[in-house]
C-alpha cells in the first residue's frame, strides 16, 4: 500500500507592523543627533522630510528586516547631516532639504563609523530616499 502524502497549502499572512514599531522614540530623533541645541531645529526638518518616507517603507511590502534596515540607515543619516553641519557652518545657512538633497544624491556620505557593507546598505536607503523625495515632490 503506499502512503498518501497531503499538501496543505497556507496562506502566508505578513504581519504589519505601524510605524513606532519600527521607529521607536521617532519624535526623539532631532534631540539624538544633536550636539548643541541650535541643533535641533534642522534636525526637526529632517524629521519632518524623513517621516513620510519611513511611513512608506512600513506600507511597502519590504520584508520587517528590510524595512529595519533602512530604519537604521535613515537615523545614521540624520547623525551624518547633523555631523556635517558642524563641520561646514555654511551649511546652516542654506535649507534643509537643498543640503539634504545633494547629501544623498548618488548615495550618502561616508559614514563616520563605517566599514564596506554597512556603507553599501546605507547607500542604497539613501538612493530609495532620493528616489522617493524626487517622485514625491511637492
Amino acid at each position: 500500500m503506499r502512503a498518501r502524502t497531503t499538501k496543505i497549502t497556507r496562506a502566508t499572512t505578513a504581519v504589519r507592523h505601524d510605524l513606532e514599531h519600527y521607529c521607536r522614540d521617532l519624535n526623539g530623533w532631532p534631540r539624538s543627533w544633536m550636539g548643541v541645541e541650535k541643533d535641533l531645529p534642522p534636525g526637526e526638518q529632517l524629521l519632518a522630510l524623513f517621516r513620510p518616507f519611513l511611513e512608506h517603507l512600513v506600507a511597502s511590502d519590504l520584508s520587517p528586516k528590510t524595512i529595519q534596515k533602512h530604519v537604521d540607515n535613515m537615523w545614521a543619516l540624520g547623525g551624518e547631516f547633523i555631523r556635517d553641519l558642524h563641520s561646514d557652518s555654511f551649511l546652516r545657512k542654506k535649507p534643509v532639504e537643498l543640503v539634504l538633497r545633494q547629501m544623498i544624491e548618488y548615495g550618502g556620505p561616508l559614514l563616520y563609523h563605517g566599514s564596506e557593507d554597512p556603507q553599501r546598505s546605507f547607500d542604497s536607503t539613501c538612493r530609495k530616499f532620493h528616489q522617493f523625495l524626487t517622485t514625491t515632490a511637492r
